[in-house]
Formats: C-alpha cells, sequence, structure tokens
C-alpha cells in the first residue's frame, strides 16, 4: 500500500515538473493569459479537443502553435473558409495510373495537433467531416478505416462577433469539444509588456525562443497516471447533480450530455494532478465546469435577451447545490 502511494506521489510529481516546464515555455512568447494557458494545458492532458474563442489579434493561433511546438509531436494548420471541401480536410483517394487503381492521400487532419483556424467558416458539409475523427480518432473512407497516431487534439479558433460568411457549428461538433476557452483582451499591464518588449515580432521569431518539453510517449505516460487520480463516489454525484441542473433548468433550452459529464471528471483529475494531488475535490470541479459546459448548453431566447451569460448559470447552479465535504 505504501509503496502505491509513493508511486502516485512520483507519478504527481512528475506531471507537474512538466506543467511547470510548460507554463515557463509559453511566458517566453505569450505575456499573461494565465487561465487560458492553464486550460490548453489540461485540455492536452485530458486527451480533449480545445475551442479557442476570441476577437482577433489576442493570439489564438499563436497559443495554439506554441503548445504544439513546446511538444515534440507532428502539428498541422488547416485554413476553413467558405469553399474548402471535406476532402480537403481529411484525404481522398486518388487515381494512380500507372497501376491502374486508386489510393488514398491523407489530408492535414491526419497529424498530432491540429490547428483548424476560423473553423465557423466552412459549411456544415466540411465541418461534418471532423464529427468522426474528433470522437473515435479515426477517419472510415471508401470503406476502409483509417487510425490517428496518439495523442491525436484538434484546437479550433473562431471569431465570437463576426457574421458575414460565418456558419453556426453543429451542437453535436460543439460536443466533441472538452473546453471552450475565451481569450479576452490583455490586461493594461500585460499589453504595456507586450509593447515594451515584443513591439510587434513575428510569430516566427516569438516561436523560436519555445524549446520541446514533452513528446508524444510522455503525454501517453502522464494521461495514465491522471486517470489514476481517485474520485469518491461523492464527487461522482455532484458532477451528475450539476450537469442535471442544466438539463432541467427553466433558463436553457438545451442542457449538457453525458459527454459533459465525462469531461468534467476527465479534466478534474487533472486539474487536481496539476496542483499536486493524487484526490480530486469539490474546488476542482467547480472551477473546471464552466469552460467545460459552456459551450454545450443554450440559453432560452428570453434569457438571452435579458443578457444572462452561460457562465453566470453555470455559476448559479453550482452555487444553488450542497458542495459534498
Amino acid at each position: 500500500m505504501e509503496e502505491n502511494f509513493n508511486n502516485s506521489n512520483e507519478q504527481i510529481a512528475a506531471i507537474q515538473k512538466k506543467y511547470f516546464e510548460l507554463q515557463q515555455e509559453m511566458a517566453k512568447a505569450i505575456v499573461g493569459q494565465q487561465k487560458v494557458v492553464q486550460l490548453l494545458i489540461t485540455g492536452l492532458f485530458s486527451d480533449g479537443h480545445i475551442s479557442l474563442e476570441g476577437v482577433p489579434g489576442v493570439a489564438k493561433t499563436l497559443l495554439a502553435k506554441l503548445l504544439a511546438k513546446m511538444v515534440n509531436i507532428n502539428f498541422s494548420r488547416i485554413q476553413f473558409t467558405p469553399d474548402l471541401m471535406p476532402g480537403d480536410v481529411i484525404g481522398t483517394s486518388v487515381f494512380n495510373p500507372k497501376e491502374g487503381n486508386f489510393y488514398f492521400k491523407p489530408g492535414p487532419v491526419f497529424s498530432n495537433i491540429v490547428l483548424i483556424d476560423e473553423i465557423n467558416r466552412a459549411p456544415a458539409k466540411t465541418q461534418s467531416a471532423l464529427f468522426e475523427v474528433m470522437e473515435e480518432k479515426q477517419i472510415t473512407i471508401d470503406g476502409h478505416t483509417y487510425f490517428m497516431q496518439k495523442p491525436f487534439l484538434v484546437i479550433a479558433t473562431q471569431n465570437p462577433i463576426e457574421q458575414e460568411g460565418t456558419y453556426r457549428l453543429p451542437e453535436a461538433q460543439l460536443d466533441r469539444f472538452i473546453f471552450k476557452v475565451e481569450v479576452d483582451y490583455p490586461t493594461a499591464q500585460d499589453e504595456i509588456n507586450i509593447l515594451t518588449h515584443q513591439q510587434g515580432k513575428p510569430q516566427t521569431e516569438l516561436l523560436s525562443k519555445v524549446n520541446p518539453v514533452l513528446n508524444a510517449d510522455e503525454i501517453l505516460t502522464l494521461r495514465q497516471s491522471i486517470e489514476a487520480v481517485q474520485v469518491e463516489p461523492k464527487l461522482i454525484e455532484f458532477i451528475v447533480k450539476i450537469v442535471a441542473d442544466t438539463r432541467n433548468n427553466p433558463s436553457l433550452y438545451l442542457g449538457g450530455s453525458t459527454r459533459a459529464s465525462l469531461a468534467i471528471l476527465k479534466s478534474a483529475k487533472t486539474t487536481a494532478a496539476l496542483k499536486g494531488r493524487h484526490f480530486v475535490i469539490p474546488e476542482d470541479i467547480v472551477e473546471i465546469a464552466p469552460a467545460v459546459l459552456r459551450h454545450r448548453i443554450m440559453l432560452t431566447p428570453e434569457k438571452e435577451m435579458e443578457g444572462l451569460s452561460p457562465d453566470e448559470l453555470i455559476e448559479n447552479i453550482v452555487k444553488s447545490l450542497e458542495i459534498p465535504r
């Protein structure tokens, strides 16, 4: 028993060490945005896809590129546009005239970290190409199934205010993102630091400062250690109550799915490990719930007109529940 406890402590220490190293490398190119960085790393360790939402010019694309640079694995970028076709994303069968047969040419989604820039600019037909690969980490085309290399992570960016030339993401696709991370404007002091130290340096120069911290095997090992983080039954019940309340809330047209409950559980385990614990506490669940739920719930039109935000509603739901001790 004592040996297992010591092993658990060593694993948690290794997770924390990598977490701090990732933070330090990210800080070489990103000023502030600590919460965003934390959620990006939490999503990576939790084996979950991430949606980054923010106005243009707040470093959404740079954040995704930095994460890929710090992890020594394959990276690809897909710029979504209205004329993009599913084959441009997942690949297509190409005729070989010499041999008289077809062969499959993989698309850019066949990578470890895939950055999808402005995901809401492609129509539903192209967005649907991501359904299978994001959930099952595989692509089926012409009767053949092709599996993604592990780890596989999609990071998608979008602008919350642009309407022209954009398409609403289907709820089924939104539900496949473990987090929706809101990238806000920097604070005044952070912006002063950006202007003082970076002064509009190109992304390539900022990225050149960052060194790899992890490789594919290390990520998979860290994920296995996080799966062993303990969660008491009363905390699992607490997660279920939070999500169940979103389904029965009169202010909501759509509540969280079972996938949302699983996402809270996985990310709460990761949050606990990043804070040096091999067990989850209620505060881990409360902290992570907004990022997991904000894109999975849909306010009624009346509440939207009143100006209620998803985060405010989630906060009200959590406050209405008795926190287990």
